[in-house]
């Protein structure tokens, strides 16, 4: 695989200094002790990837602007200004004069913990905490440096405020200085703020993004406009796998603003002066497909033969002891199995892939986590070196891991497009194509035979878990595929504090290769494990008679972050007084991405079967918090994706073909549904967690659990809108919608 061009560490800062005026610092990872870290496990990070280029930098130009540029891109979570507090606190910046740019596809931008530029698995915070402050911080000192020298006074008497070097009554603002410091020799060790001087960092700043969103002047990969440019979709095969066999387009160039059509491998792109035509033409095409083995996937069958795979077995995950000799005399034995169908992300912004391509040069406008694969991908298709394949990021409309796709998928096809059709064209995907042909989370079951001592804690445990893995086939295999068993199909699982102590216990993973396409999801696998184990916890302190709450205390003993918004959650939610008839509280904790989450849902059900989720109560331990608005904004998206998830979402397949097409029939939550979300942040001084999807997988259970402690009903799959949720009656058709609408 080709590699992006890394210019020398002298050519990129003189470069970027001749560009703005002003000084330019770089930075990069310390030589010593570097280590990706994904799974929970180390891998030394080969030194090529951080040897002397810097991989982020600033720049503080003349008119006293501080420019940082970043290699996570922002979709949403607030990111770019989160990093951006981290040098404006260490330099003592004006954050009025702050901002923000996107980096270029480049080997040294690559990420700290992957080894790839990328963005995903709310790391950006975790990852750039200590070089982004580490940046501010030698940009400072230089900065006094050149101030001492200027006003002849000792670096000990000067002082930083607000862009400006303080020396008893002058004063000179960065921009001033900043020629002069940039002539200074870069200090090697720089002493970061202690957090009790912290004045940005942790406190409720403006985001930066938020004007240009506002008034409509933010840039999005779907309003990139050139005035020669033509706009393409592409049909695709109707059921994954497919192959094109023949095609007629003479229908297809009679309609009106068509321009050509082009044979692509992902299918037949239509290219037109405008999206509406390019719809139309391909609306005419008559295609002949070679449908392959997808056929024979049809979710009226999907969980039978799920059962019938966790009867056969599978690969040994973890192994202790011997938990069937232990099941014939355990005080109790739980036996219980957990299902959750295919995902589709469904963001809000449609795909899409702007694509400029000379015999030179290729030219890519899009929004995407996958920065440097991107580049790999496309330059693999045109032949040209990576250098050559430039990535113009823009702003992405959500995620969810759509665009976090190992595979290139959206962006290889529109180079495809653009290389057939010699054409500048931008590639569009409908909300009916992504639903249709989009890469998804692959549907689970986990079966579990639990058994109890008298006290009733887990003493003996079994289980198989059933479903695609997500990491083979791409670029975190070697790490996340162990003796072939992907961790992110167990994820939280086997780890958790009360299995892993566990004496006797065998935990086995069961992996169909199917045609289904599967990939990145929100939480990725602890968007369905959560769902089981924390589910299972529940069943498990009612089997024994024994408060959730209490018993989850007595869990989470020894984990004492765990325990710590366990508590705080159940406090702040009024946990264990009476509420109204028909009503009930559920809880799930879990750690997620470096961060531990409690969630506490109240809802309500009426004698008709309608759900009403009242109040949704979050207590999260994520570390040092930089931003404490950003947080509670990320819980409330993890709480109303994850509800919306567990009422209403699920791809199905009839002889391959997915059944669902837009956001009519793969539902989500409206803000009318919406409950009171209020989220308490327990101080800590650990290092940053994730934020992103630390709480989408607590929130499933934490509504199913609630909903038992109303009715006496147990949900044990999802979406709800599969279920009745009071007795045996039938359900009406306002089931879950919010009650008094």
């Amino acid at each position: 695989m080709t590699t992006p061009h890394m210019p020398g560490r002298r050519q990129f800062i003189k470069d970027a200094a001749l560009a703005t005026g002003g000084l330019v610092i770089a930075f990069t990872v310390p030589a010593i002790g570097r280590k990706k870290r994904l799974l929970n496990k180390d891998e030394l990070v080969p030194d090529t990837l951080h040897a002397t280029p810097p991989n982020a930098f600033l720049r503080i130009g003349t008119d006293n602007t501080v420019t940082i540029t970043l290699s996570h891109c922002e979709m949403g979570q607030g990111i770019s200004t989160s990093l951006a507090m981290l040098i404006a606190e260490e330099l003592d910046a004006d954050w009025k004069k702050i901002k923000v740019e996107d980096a270029p596809a480049a080997l040294v931008y690559y990420h700290t913990m992957y080894g790839t530029q990328r963005t995903g698995g709310s790391s950006s915070l975790l990852s750039e905490f200590d070089r982004y402050r580490q940046a501010g911080a030698t940009a400072r000192a230089m900065l006094v440096q050149a101030a001492a020298k200027r006003l002849q006074v000792d670096v000990k008497d000067c002082r930083t405020e607000d862009g400006y070097v303080i020396a008893d009554d002058k004063k000179l603002s960065y921009g001033e200085l900043a020629e002069e410091a940039a002539t200074l020799p870069v200090p090697v060790d720089v002493l970061l703020k202690e957090p009790d001087s912290w004045k940005i960092i942790g406190k409720n700043i403006k985001r930066l993004d938020t004007p240009a969103k506002v008034n409509g002047e933010a840039i999005f990969g779907m309003d990139i406009h050139f005035p020669d440019m033509l706009t393409a979709v592409v049909a695709r095969g109707p059921v994954p796998g497919a192959k094109m066999k023949t095609y007629n387009a003479t229908a297809t160039m009679a309609v009106p603003g068509v321009r050509q059509v082009v044979v692509v491998p992902s299918g037949i792109a239509v290219l037109a002066d405008n999206y509406w035509a390019a719809k139309k033409g391909r609306d005419k095409l008559k295609v002949d497909w070679e449908l392959g083995q997808a056929v024979r996937i049809n979710s009226d069958t999907l969980l039978a033969e799920f059962k019938q795979r966790a009867n056969e077995g599978g690969l040994v995950a973890a192994s202790a002891g011997n938990p069937e000799s232990v099941f014939p005399n355990a005080a109790h034995v739980v036996e219980i199995e957990y299902f959750q169908p295919f995902l589709a992300q469904a963001p809000m912004e449609p795909l899409n892939c702007t694509v400029k391509l000379s015999p030179d040069k290729c030219e890519i406008w899009t929004g995407t986590q996958t920065v440097t694969d991107d580049q790999n991908a496309a330059a693999e298709i045109t032949g040209l070196p990576t250098e050559k394949v430039f990535i113009h990021m823009q702003l992405l409309g959500g995620s969810f891991g759509r665009r976090n796709i190992t595979r290139s998928d959206f962006v290889r096809e529109g180079v495809e497009v653009a290389k057939a059709s010699g054409k500048l064209v931008k590639t569009v995907w409908s909300r009916e194509d992504d639903i249709h042909g989009g890469m998804y989370r692959p549907a689970f079951l986990h079966r579990f035979k639990v058994g109890l001592d008298h006290g009733g804690m887990p003493i003996a445990w079994k289980q198989i878990s059933v479903g695609q893995s997500v990491m083979t086939g791409g670029p975190f295999e070697k790490v996340a595929v162990i003796n072939g068993v992907d961790q992110f199909s167990i994820e939280g699982m086997h780890t958790a504090p009360y299995v892993k102590t566990i004496r006797d216990q065998k935990v086995e993973l069961n992996t169909p290769v199917w045609p289904v396409l599967v990939d990145n999801w929100r939480a990725v696998g602890l968007s369905h494990t959560i769902f089981a184990m924390e589910s299972l916890v529940d069943e498990l302190a009612h089997t024994v008679k024994k408060d959730p709450v209490a018993y989850r205390r007595i869990l989470y003993k020894d984990a004492p972050r765990l325990l710590g918004v366990l508590e705080l959650a159940a406090e702040k939610s009024d946990w264990g007084k009476p509420l109204p008839d028909g009503h009930g509280h559920g809880i799930a904790v879990a750690e997620a991405v470096g961060s531990f989450v409690a969630v506490v849902a109240e809802v309500s059900v009426s004698k008709y079967g309608m759900l009403q989720v009242h109040k949704v109560t979050c207590a999260v331990d994520c570390g040092t918090v930089v931003s404490p608005d950003g947080v509670m904004a990320q819980m409330d998206s993890n709480i109303v994706y994850g509800l919306s998830t567990a009422l209403y979402s699920e791809i199905t397949f009839k002889a391959g073909r997915v059944q669902q097409n837009s956001f009519t029939d793969y539902k989500v939550m409206r803000i009318n549904e919406t409950p009171e979300i209020t989220t308490f942040i327990l101080p800590s001084k650990e290092k940053p967690g994730g934020i992103g999807e630390a709480a989408v997988g607590q929130i499933m259970p934490a509504l199913t659990n609630a909903i038992f402690a109303a009715t006496g009903k147990r949900i044990r799959s999802l979406p709800l809108m599969n279920h009745e949720l009071y007795g045996d009656s039938p359900r009406p058709e306002v089931h879950l919608e919010k009650a008094g609408v």
